[in-house]
């Protein structure tokens, strides 16, 4: 993306993470460096076990790099005290995981909302702004149900507003359509997707499915640790 003038949301600079020393070294995540910038959807795609959970929790600030830097928006998160690094995480990244991770007991609209009251959000406007977020999302009739009574792909559709809901710069999602069924999956995504390049976010999506490979504006392929910006081989030798 030369002479791409966009904001650099997210950066990683040379960022390791090793666990144990010695003959019992695991480098789970090896030397990876890359920048996303705002409106730029990232897919980062390998084998299981390649590290790309890792990754993206290295990313989020979840977990701390053996060696590298992560910057978000322009704050070094190794810089940054625990409390600080909290609430970057709260009002400058949104997570969606593949277990949707919704509270059981609050409804749809209570969900996106309470992380606005998470953030510090007390007024008016905060049942307004959930509602329009879930609407926007196809849910405008579910917004009082509790993740109980929703769908596999409405739960997801609730998640990904409520990652929104602070209108964050940068999006992390861990295998979102993993417990989709490929039209629930893709109608996620699409929604996601045209959600977070309306809003100029940042998004990076660590996934296996194939099928969403399209939506992306790159996709990362990770090999042990180690980054490669290319599509998956199998994929590149399957139209040769």
């Amino acid at each position: 993306m030369n002479g791409d003038s966009r904001e650099k949301v997210l950066e990683l600079v040379s960022v390791s993470k090793v666990y144990g020393s010695g003959r019992t070294e695991i480098r789970a995540v090896d030397e990876v460096s890359f920048a996303v910038r705002a409106g730029e959807i990232v897919l980062i795609m390998g084998p299981s076990g390649s590290g790309k959970t890792t990754l993206l929790s290295l990313a989020g600030g979840l977990l701390t790099p053996t060696a590298g830097d992560v910057v978000i928006a322009g704050s070094v998160l190794g810089s940054l005290s625990r409390k600080d690094l909290s609430h970057l995480r709260l009002h400058r990244i949104g997570f969606v995981f593949q277990a949707f991770n919704l509270l059981a007991g609050l409804s749809a609209l209570e969900n996106v909302a309470l992380v606005m009251n998470l953030a510090g959000r007390r007024d008016a406007g905060v049942e307004r702004d959930s509602r329009r977020l879930l609407e926007r999302l196809g849910l405008g009739e579910r917004l009082d149900h509790v993740p109980a009574d929703l769908s596999g792909g409405e739960k997801q559709r609730v998640a990904v507003a409520r990652a929104l809901a602070n209108d964050p710069p940068l999006i992390l999602a861990d295998e979102p359509t993993g417990n989709l069924d490929s039209r629930s999956g893709r109608e996620v995504m699409a929604m996601m997707t045209e959600l977070a390049r309306e809003r100029e976010k940042a998004v990076v999506i660590v996934t296996h499915d194939n099928r969403i490979m399209g939506m992306a504006d790159r996709v990362l392929w990770l090999e042990d640790g180690r980054l490669l910006e290319a599509e998956p081989p199998d994929e590149a030798a399957g139209r040769e």
